[in-house]
C-alpha cells in the first residue's frame, strides 16, 4: 500500500469528485520527489552553488522574458480581458511563493481596472477555506510556474467545481493547471535558477490584462498606464544594470558583518517586494529571512540589534509611514537600505545605509521595477556567502 507524504483530504470533507482526487494525488506525488531533490542549505552544496549561478543570467534577462510573454500572449489576454470586463463581482488571485507575492503584487492594478475586490489568496487556504462565496460570477486566476503546484491546482479544481471562470498562469502549455483551467496564459521564461522572471513575465501578464480592462471600460488611467507599461522592459534593463554593482557591495558587507537574518518591509503593491526579497534570501543562502508590513513594523519590536532591513516605498500614499519605518529601524540599532522612486527626497535625513532608486512610473506598475533590487539581494548574498565560505574552507586546509 502507498503511503502519501502528504495526505488528501477525507473525501467526505472535500468538494472535489473522483477524478479530481486522482489529478491531485498524481500532482502531489510528483510534487514531493521535487521537493526531495532540492539542494541542501550549505553554502558549499555544488548543487545549491549552481541553481544559484544560474539565476544570475535569468535575473538578467528579465525584460526580455516580458517582452517574449506579452507578445505571445496578445490574442489570448484579449478574450480574457473581454471575460472579466464584462463583468465579475469578484475576482480571486491563487498562488504559493512567489506566484502568490506575484498576485499581492497585481493586486491594486486589477482592482483599479476592474472596479470590484480582487483578492489574493493562498492556494491551500483557498481550496480549503475560501469555497463558500464561489460562484460562476467569480474569476480565479491561479499562477504556478510549473502547474503542477499540489495546492494550486486542487484551488482551482475547487473553483472548477463551482463552475466559476478559471485562468492559469503557467510555463508549462501541456501542466496540469493549464489543461483543467477554461484558459490558459503562458509564460515564457526559464527557471533553472530560482525564480525571478518567471515571476515578472507573469506579472507583466496580470498588469497588461489591468492595462487592456482599463481600455475596455475607457477609464482616464488607461493611455498613462498604457505608455509606462509599454516602457517597463526597457527600464527593467537600465534598473538591474543600474543596482547590480551597488547591491553586490552592500552583501558583501552584510556577509562580512556576520548577518543572521535579513529583513524586508513593504506596503501596497510594494509588499510583493517583501515578499520576493525575503524568498531569494532564503533559496539562494543559509540565512534567515523575514517580510514585515510596513505598519506590522510598528507594531512589535520587529528589528533586532544589528539587522539589516530593506525598505521599500515608492513614490506613493506609504511613503510618510516608511519613514517612520526608517527612524525606528535605526533607534533599534539596525541598518537600514530604502529602495524608493529616483527623485523622492522623504527619506533624505534618515542618512540610510544606501537609498537604492528605480524609475517612476505609476505606483501600480511599480511592482515590476521594485522586485529586481529585491531579487538582487537575495542572489548577491548568495554570491557573497559561498565566496566566504570558499575563503573560510580554504584557510582550513
Amino acid at each position: 500500500m502507498t503511503v502519501l507524504a502528504t495526505p488528501l483530504l477525507d473525501p467526505a470533507a472535500t468538494v472535489l469528485d473522483d477524478r479530481q482526487r486522482a489529478v491531485v494525488q498524481r500532482v502531489s506525488d510528483a510534487e514531493r520527489a521535487h521537493i526531495l531533490a532540492l539542494p541542501s542549505n550549505d553554502p558549499l552544496d555544488a548543487k545549491l552553488r549552481a541553481r544559484v549561478l544560474a539565476t544570475g543570467p535569468e535575473l538578467t534577462a528579465q525584460p526580455d522574458a516580458v517582452t517574449a510573454t506579452l507578445r505571445c500572449n496578445t490574442t489570448t489576454l484579449d478574450d480574457v480581458a473581454d471575460r472579466l470586463a464584462g463583468g465579475f463581482d469578484r475576482i480571486v488571485l491563487v498562488g504559493c511563493g512567489d506566484s502568490l507575492a506575484v498576485m499581492m503584487a497585481a493586486r491594486s492594478a486589477l482592482e483599479a481596472a476592474l472596479g470590484v475586490p480582487c483578492e489574493p489568496r493562498q492556494s491551500l487556504e483557498f481550496a480549503y477555506y475560501g469555497r463558500d462565496l464561489l460562484s460562476p460570477r467569480t474569476a480565479v486566476l491561479t499562477l504556478s510556474s510549473s502547474g503542477e503546484t499540489t495546492r494550486t491546482v486542487e484551488a482551482l479544481m475547487v473553483a472548477q467545481g463551482a463552475k466559476a471562470y478559471t485562468v492559469a498562469l503557467t510555463n508549462a502549455p501541456s501542466s496540469t493547471l493549464a489543461t483543467e483551467a477554461d484558459v490558459a496564459l503562458l509564460v515564457q521564461a526559464t527557471r533553472v535558477g530560482w525564480p525571478t522572471q518567471s515571476s515578472t513575465a507573469a506579472l507583466a501578464l496580470l498588469l497588461e490584462l489591468a492595462v487592456r480592462i482599463a481600455e475596455r471600460r475607457e477609464l482616464a488611467v488607461a493611455a498613462v498606464w498604457r505608455t509606462a507599461l509599454d516602457a517597463l522592459p526597457g527600464l527593467m534593463a537600465d534598473t538591474i544594470a543600474r543596482l547590480t554593482p551597488a547591491i553586490a557591495v552592500i552583501a558583501a558587507a552584510e556577509i562580512a558583518a556576520g548577518v543572521g537574518t535579513v529583513l524586508f518591509a513593504g506596503a501596497g503593491p510594494s509588499l510583493a517586494a517583501a515578499v520576493i526579497g525575503a524568498a531569494k534570501v532564503k533559496e539562494c543562502t543559509q540565512l534567515h529571512a523575514a517580510e514585515i508590513q510596513t505598519e506590522e513594523f510598528h507594531h512589535y519590536n520587529s528589528q533586532k540589534a544589528g539587522e539589516p532591513l530593506f525598505l521599500t516605498a515608492p513614490s506613493g500614499p506609504v511613503v510618510p509611514r516608511s519613514v517612520d519605518t526608517g527612524r525606528d529601524a535605526h533607534r533599534w540599532g539596525g541598518r537600514l537600505y530604502v529602495v524608493t522612486t529616483a527623485g523622492e527626497t522623504a527619506f533624505d535625513d534618515l542618512h540610510p545605509e544606501a537609498v537604492l532608486t528605480v524609475p517612476a512610473v505609476p505606483e501600480v506598475l511599480s511592482p515590476l521595477l521594485t522586485v529586481l533590487p529585491a531579487q538582487l539581494v537575495g542572489y548577491q548574498l548568495g554570491l557573497a556567502a559561498y565566496a566566504a565560505a570558499e575563503r573560510a574552507a580554504g584557510s582550513r586546509s
